[in-house]
């Protein structure tokens, strides 16, 4: 984050807290979490560890920062059609763009490719994201969806699949076959890269 955006997110989070910017809880959050993408993934039990901060600020400060993501996100998402790969890309990128962990999120399409919701099936470690089909169409099911584009990120920003990647895609696309909801792709997505699966030839 840029000085500027920097002030402006402090000042922001300043006046919704009730505190002046130089206040000491603003000054030791900036001091803690610097950057960007430590601020888009501090959780409450890390906030509350500052003197002056209870659990009452740092869901108030933790909602604002989920807010502040949503705000990147296209709005009007049942309009947007996924065509390729790269559409879902350009969708999902602004996601995973602060991320230090892993996020598996979903797309849900209905039969003409448009996206009617998304959602975050699972949030892993640095490395790693457990996911379960059960999870994946549980939540598809639930949107009443034709099909799915799954896709996650990699914080290293490669996006080449690992062997569990792959293997992954191979359970979620033969759950979808029993019940009958298609895997149309699985994006995995590395800082400004991306990768499909399918273009790939591994389904």
């Amino acid at each position: 984050m840029n000085h500027h955006n920097n002030e402006e997110l402090k000042k922001l989070i300043s006046e919704s807290l009730r505190e002046r910017p130089d206040s000491y809880p603003i000054q030791q959050l900036f001091e803690e979490f610097p950057t960007t993408s430590e601020l888009m993934d501090v959780s409450e039990q890390q906030l509350v560890r500052i003197k002056g901060i209870g659990m009452g600020k740092a869901r108030q400060i933790t909602s604002m920062l989920k807010l502040a993501k949503l705000l990147t996100i296209p709005s009007s998402q049942e309009q947007v059609k996924i065509r390729s790969p790269k559409d879902a890309f350009e969708l999902l990128e602004p996601d995973f763009k602060f991320s230090t962990k892993e996020y598996f999120i979903c797309l849900f399409l209905n039969t003409k490719n448009y996206v009617i919701s998304k959602e975050i099936i699972s949030i892993g470690s640095l490395n790693a994201a457990i996911v379960h089909p059960r999870e994946v169409f549980y939540a598809a099911i639930r949107r009443c969806s034709a099909s799915i584009i799954c896709a996650h990120n990699h914080p290293s920003r490669d996006p080449e699949p690992s062997i569990e990647d792959v293997n992954l895609t191979k359970r979620l696309i033969a759950a979808g076959e029993i019940i009958g909801i298609e895997v149309l792709d699985h994006v995995i997505i590395g800082g400004n890269r991306f990768y499909s699966l399918k273009e790939h030839g591994h389904f």
